[in-house]
């Protein structure tokens, strides 16, 4: 049997090493570079070994349609496209407090009051923990299987040694450690095989295992980037720990749509669903305040009306500030020197503060007219027109170009009260977002973001 060969990765991007050395070389990271002591191997690899045959089907077979167990929990099985796929695997991740054992913790009890077989197994918290949190948030009564363990030989022994249940919960993925590995629990390693092992496990027989993943300083999942790529499903639980609102993202989904949130509150009995977000994030919106803009926004499928707050004021630095709370602080950029460019403002002099208000995070083009008619809002001192709502695309050019789902934003602003539409211009060539109103709001179609300045500027 050949000796095994030495082998360094480190522990924050996995990269291989053929020594060792102080500092990675992929990523930069210093005393992150540890000795891996890999499995025997035959020499040769896999010559003359003698495998199964595996069977080959045609792809035009008969449809079985996924079957799907639903939680129970609306926001979250938006998130998942409709319920659990049978033998799936998730991965939750989030920054520390933010709520994933919490949000988890309530999930498995309303599947288990459903009639699902459910198992919590914990690497962090004894089970007398788990059922002190399971009492402050109401669940005692839940018929849910509770375990304590860190070796995954142990867990997927027990859990084939019983009724395959239908969720199982491992709380959490950095914690669980494989015997056959030389290396510490939480190193690339232990956790590549350790989710291996558990997913093979979940693709056998049929149980859905949700993986809770720890997440680093840059807010990326703690371990090897094929993590992501194993699962089937990942969720992001984002929010700042000051405020309230926790959102849960789909990044990944191969059984149902990605980019869907779902809108969490945290409260003393933990996280309670938030059936209509835009007006939680538009409770405490000054409708004469200048600086504030309400954006229409979209969220996988789901509208969402979110306040974009800017703030201009003068410097007294070199090199102005710029804070950004919530959106890409270089479309923010891009959107100031449109501004100073194409429509004669001077903004880049000054101190720029943008927050979107609530702790929600925003990622489409749509938002750059929102955030334009905030910052001329803030350096004029002049509100924006009473009841209005705000979309649109800034191209380079000054141009605004037309978004998707216009309608469905029309539609929630209207249902939630606004009268006013600041909006690109639409085509005239046929029915729903080229021309037909889609809800009975006043719609100002802005060609150039100097026509926005000029009616901002003027008397209305």
């Amino acid at each position: 049997m050949a000796a095994a060969t030495q082998r360094y990765a480190c522990q924050e991007c996995g990269a291989s090493h053929g020594k060792w050395t102080g500092r990675c070389d992929a990523c930069g990271g210093w005393n992150t570079v540890v000795e891996e002591i890999p499995r025997e191997q035959t020499p040769r690899g896999l010559v003359g070994a003698a495998g199964r045959r595996i069977e080959l089907v045609e792809l035009q077979g008969a449809d079985r349609p996924a079957a799907r167990l639903v939680i129970g929990i609306d926001e979250l099985d938006r998130v998942v496209g409709g319920g659990l796929v049978a033998g799936s695997a998730f991965l939750v991740a989030g920054d520390p407090g933010i709520g994933k054992s919490t949000i988890l913790l309530q999930a498995a009890a309303a599947c288990a009051r459903g009639g699902a077989a459910c198992v919590y197994i914990s690497g962090e918290e004894s089970p007398e923990q788990v059922r002190l949190r399971a009492r402050r948030l109401g669940l005692a009564d839940a018929p849910l299987k509770l375990a304590a363990a860190t070796s995954v030989r142990d867990i997927l022994t027990s859990l084939e040694a019983a009724e395959t249940p239908d969720v199982v919960i491992i709380d959490s993925i950095q914690t669980m450690f494989i015997d056959s590995l030389d290396s510490a629990p939480g190193s690339v390693a232990q956790v590549r095989g350790a989710a291996q092992e558990l997913i093979r496990f979940a693709k056998r027989s049929g149980a859905v295992v949700i993986l809770v993943g720890h997440v680093t300083k840059d807010g990326q999942i703690a371990g090897p980037r094929v993590l992501e790529h194993m699962v089937d499903t990942v969720l992001y639980f984002e929010g700042e720990r000051s405020h309230q609102f926790r959102i849960l993202r789909a990044v990944k989904n191969r059984f149902g749509p990605t980019d869907e949130i779902g809108v969490f509150k945290m409260t003393d009995a933990g996280l309670r669903e938030v059936p209509n977000p835009s007006a939680l994030f538009l409770s405490e919106h000054g409708r004469d305040i200048s600086g504030a803009a309400v954006f229409a926004g979209v969220e996988g499928s789901r509208p969402v009306l979110v306040e974009i707050q800017a703030l201009v004021a003068p410097s007294s630095l070199g090199t102005p500030r710029r804070a950004v709370v919530g959106w890409d602080s270089g479309r923010l950029a891009m959107v100031m020197a449109v501004l100073d460019a194409r429509c004669g403002l001077s903004l880049g002099g000054n101190d720029v503060y943008l927050n979107v208000a609530g702790g929600l995070k925003i990622s489409e083009p749509a938002a750059d007219l929102a955030v334009a008619a905030a910052l001329i809002s803030a350096i004029s001192g002049r509100p924006l027109p009473a009841n209005s709502v705000t979309f649109g695309e800034v191209g380079l050019s000054g141009e605004i170009r037309q978004v998707n789902q216009s309608d469905v934003r029309l539609k929630e602003a209207a249902k939630l009260g606004f009268e006013k539409a600041l909006m690109p211009r639409r085509k005239k060539t046929g029915p729903g977002d080229h021309g037909e109103p889609a809800a009975p709001l006043v719609v100002v179609e802005i060609a150039r973001l100097a026509d926005l300045v000029e009616l901002l500027s003027g008397d209305r």
